[in-house]
């Protein structure tokens, strides 16, 4: 059976925090995202995401997502998504996340 993994890739600038993230985003891999997003959010404004490699994404990685924004939001920052390929742009349509989360 095959292993998919996320590979996460940080780098902060300025407040800004950008991140890559490649693979899948699902029930295994979600608590680590969100780990490292826990240990940053305090010291950035701005979240920026880029889903251009990222394959999949679950339930569990909407609740990351949906958890990340409304932190961002209570302290005046945001959460950016870049380059969500067809088939994640559709899994935040049907949910209704394209109308919370930005979509870039």
């Amino acid at each position: 059976m095959e292993e998919f993994n996320m590979e996460v890739e940080l780098n902060e600038e300025q407040s800004r925090l950008f991140m890559k993230i490649e693979g899948r985003l699902d029930t295994k891999t979600a608590p680590e995202l969100e780990e490292k997003i826990n240990k940053m959010i305090e010291q950035v404004s701005s979240i920026f995401m880029d889903f251009t490699e990222l394959e999949y994404i679950s339930s569990a990685g909407l609740r990351v997502l949906l958890r990340t924004h409304k932190a961002m939001k209570a302290k005046k920052g945001s959460l950016v998504i870049r380059g969500a390929n067809e088939e994640v742009r559709e899994v935040f349509t049907i949910t209704g996340f394209s109308d919370i989360l930005r979509l870039e």
